[in-house]
């Protein structure tokens, strides 16, 4: 009899901690999910700024969804096949700077002096390892030699002369300067020129500046693969009407792009004045570090109220460790791209 009360009294004590395990269900599974055990995860963006619905045509519309799509889903499946988040970023970033729809590569802005000057960075969040290049004008995919500079160098950063210099001794591909030309973009910088000599002549504002092409655009992916390591990378062609060697966030490692596999990976597209003096991609990383907030919150800290606060506009993608998503903006839309908890893709373009 003292055995059958002791393995009731055993019963009940443990039944109850059973059904308190099965409440939590799906909570215990995300906690025992880790960077050792992660979900694969991939978002990519292209560029933020004026971007209404209605702004661009239905043809448009669709060449950009269709590209975004392309990106998203051939870096997602070097994931699937065991690829590392940095051999994603990559591949998806060079499909998009090879597109005249985007601000880098191929589809690039002219500076003041009708130039095409390129930037572009990468991080491994494993390593903390970095690399960085700006104002190419003869490369055809700047991310492939931001990550040559990283992998191949003892540098984080070269730009102009010197990184094309390196990059003929990598023989990474270069091309001449009429391959960035595009008719789009060239007609920008004339509508810009105009506004400025109109002002110059005491002329009333004209509506110019408030059109998609004088806002700022980039490229940019993050990336977790299966053995649980983070990876971001940017790339751009900056601001339209750039004047006398600018340079931006996109290859300020923690400005524009950032990876620490503790945290979080971001990739940043905006007015980079700002996103170097907040250092907003390393600035997401250490909210959530120092004060334990969830990646969407500490995205939304930094661009809805920090950035936003000091004049900046613009947004990010950013993951953490987890595969978990965030992605905020302050502008009318912003380019992007991720595939989804389920495992799909998922395009937006408006807010």
């Amino acid at each position: 009899m003292k055995k059958i009360l002791s393995l009731f009294l055993l019963m009940c004590c443990v039944l109850p901690m059973f059904g308190a395990a099965q409440k939590r269900g799906s909570t215990e599974v995300r906690q025992l999910q880790g960077p050792q055990n992660p979900r694969l995860g991939f978002a990519i963006h292209g560029g933020a700024g004026v971007i209404k619905r209605g702004s661009l045509s239905p043809e448009k519309e669709k060449a950009y969804r269709a590209k975004l799509e392309e990106a998203l889903l051939t870096g997602f499946k070097a994931l699937q096949e065991g690829k590392s988040g940095l051999d994603a970023v990559e591949i998806a970033i060079r499909i998009l700077e090879d597109s005249p729809l985007f601000n880098a590569g191929k589809g690039a802005v002219f500076t003041a002096d009708g130039k095409i000057e390129l930037d572009a960075s990468i991080m491994d969040g494993k390593s903390l390892a970095a690399g960085a290049v700006a104002g190419l004008r003869h490369v055809k995919n700047p991310i492939t030699l931001a990550r040559a500079v990283m992998e191949k160098s003892p540098h984080v950063m070269m730009i102009s002369d010197g990184a094309e210099k390196f990059a003929k001794e990598q023989k990474i591909g270069l091309v001449d300067e009429k391959y960035f030309w595009t008719q789009e973009r060239w007609n920008s910088l004339q509508l810009i020129l105009k506004e400025e000599g109109e002002k110059k002549k005491g002329g009333q504002r004209s509506a110019i500046s408030g059109l998609p092409y004088n806002k700022f655009g980039t490229v940019g992916a993050i990336a977790l693969d299966k053995k649980g390591n983070l990876a971001a990378g940017t790339s751009t062609g900056g601001m339209t009407n750039k004047k006398y060697g600018r340079v931006g966030d996109a290859p300020i490692i923690g400005a524009g792009t950032y990876a620490n596999n503790d945290t979080c990976a971001v990739s940043a597209t905006g007015w980079g004045e700002y996103f170097i003096r907040l250092g907003v991609a390393r600035d997401i990383s250490a909210v959530m570090e120092y004060r334990a907030l969830a990646v969407q919150q500490a995205a939304d800290l930094v661009i809805k109220q920090k950035l936003q606060s000091l004049g900046g506009d613009g947004g990010v993608i950013a993951m953490d460790k987890f595969g978990n998503i965030g992605i905020s903006f302050n502008s009318e839309g912003m380019y992007r791209a991720y595939i989804d908890s389920a495992g799909k893709p998922v395009v937006e373009i408006y807010k």
